[in-house]
């Protein structure tokens, strides 16, 4: 994410699961975001670095340390977030 300005940063870890860990190749990220940064603007982030991802968008549920939340819950610095698309299994 580029910058400009004077921005407080908080830093997050994302827990990928499912198409995100396959195609980020990791399970986790640690990620830095200006402070009034969305749950949602983290997904627009991946998907910007990872176009493969665009599919995923509108079917994706957000968690924060463990609760689940709206795409337009800001994040706080230490956050656990997770992104969680639709995954098949039996």
């Amino acid at each position: 994410m580029e910058l400009t300005g004077n921005w407080s940063m908080v830093n997050v870890k994302v827990k990928l699961f499912a198409a995100y860990q396959e195609v980020c190749g990791k399970s986790e990220l640690t990620l830095s975001f200006p402070e009034a940064t969305t749950v949602g603007d983290v997904l627009n982030y991946l998907i910007q670095e990872r176009p493969e991802l665009e599919k995923w968008r509108e079917v994706t549920r957000f968690g924060i340390n463990l609760q689940f939340v709206s795409a337009e819950t800001v994040i706080r610095d230490g956050d656990e977030i997770v992104l969680i698309p639709p995954v098949s299994g039996g």
